[in-house]
């Protein structure tokens, strides 16, 4: 009883109602007092314990990580800044002392330095081209996540010009460019409309990356097999890894440079540990052994296609970032979809 309750009033118990009143009357389950009445309702995307949705991740990551003041960055700008003056005061030095040796030393040497800043200068503006297109696809996926949801046909469009636009140069989108340009005008819902532009733009790309994707994990599976050294394995894993992603964010459309790769290969490691690709009992590890294959093929195979497995989890989640579209229409691509390539290369390898 509850300090809310007079003393003089009782109450049956819920449990025990009379059985005469059982037919006719439902019980009343009474709140207990020391509950407040506004019940948070959890959905199964913010559940901790399951499958947590990688915008819930990402939300909860930035919130913690708050303002710091950027030391770091603070600090590489400053040693950036006292090595171009050293730089330039030692550039200066030698074309004074070539200058004084000889006119035409001292003229060589401000070719050379013309030179060099015209490298630079396109070096830097190939690097910022390629840091804008992978900007310009995280973009475009969020206006196309959108227009999905939108009830505005105008949100659909935008999301649809700017994709069909950034796919212009690939020649595989030539006849889902015009076929969307048909139905432009058609009376389809956003949810259709930006179904059938992913159907229709997406479909061969997804096709290429997934055959991409099946030939790098395949030679990693054959060449960490072959190899004799466990270096010679980590280095050709990463040369892959890293090629692959290159290749599937030329596919997409994106223009990586050397920066933009590194930026690339960086939220991809992020990604697999968000979306937990990289634990152990995978549900393909799983199946690998459960179907015996360990013990048929031997060891140093068996590590092969375990290495290629790994490959082609960089592979997806590489797609998942460099595609300019969520996977909605169509299926998302799984490991499981690669390990009878593997297996069989395996075996006919032995």
């Amino acid at each position: 009883m509850t300090d809310r309750e007079p003393e003089n009033i009782r109450r049956k118990p819920v449990a025990f109602a009379d059985p005469a009143d059982a037919a006719t009357a439902a019980p009343v389950i009474r709140q207990p007092a020391w509950f407040d009445d506004g019940v948070v309702e959890t959905s199964p995307a913010d559940d901790p314990f399951g499958e947590t949705s990688l915008e819930v991740e990402e939300a909860i990551v930035e919130r913690g990580r708050g303002w710091r003041f950027p030391f770091f960055k603070v600090a590489a700008g400053a040693l950036g800044f006292l090595f171009s003056l050293g730089i330039g005061l030692w550039t200066d030095q030698l074309i004074n002392d070539l200058f004084s040796r000889s006119d035409w030393l001292g003229y060589a040497a401000l070719g050379g330095v013309a030179v060099l800043v015209l490298g630079v200068i396109g070096f830097a503006a190939r690097e910022l081209s390629g840091l804008a297109s992978l900007t310009n696809v995280q973009s475009i996926k969020l206006a196309a996540r959108h227009a999905a949801t939108s009830r505005n046909k105008a949100d659909a469009d935008k999301a649809i010009a700017s994709l069909t636009s950034h796919l212009a140069h690939r020649p595989e989108t030539a006849r889902g460019r015009a076929a969307l340009a048909k139905h432009r005008q058609d009376i389809i819902d956003n949810p259709g409309l930006m179904a059938l532009a992913e159907t229709e733009l997406l479909t061969r790309l997804d096709d290429e990356a997934r055959q991409l994707i099946s030939n790098s994990a395949r030679r990693v599976s054959v060449v960490t097999a072959v190899s004799p050294r466990a270096l010679v394995d980590i280095g050709y894993v990463l040369f892959e890894a890293a090629r692959l992603i290159r290749m599937l964010a030329v596919l997409y459309g994106g223009r990586p440079g050397f920066f933009g790769l590194i930026r690339l290969m960086r939220e991809t490691v992020a990604h697999l540990a968000v979306t937990g690709a990289i634990a152990v009992g995978d549900d393909a590890i799983q199946q690998l052994l459960g179907h015996g294959l360990a013990s048929k093929i031997s060891a140093r195979l068996g590590e092969g296609v375990a290495n290629g497995l790994m490959t082609a989890r960089v592979g997806i989640a590489a797609m998942d970032l460099c595609r300019p579209m969520e996977f909605r229409e169509r299926r998302r691509p799984k490991v499981t979809d690669f390990l009878n390539v593997l297996t069989e290369a395996a075996k006919s390898g032995r």
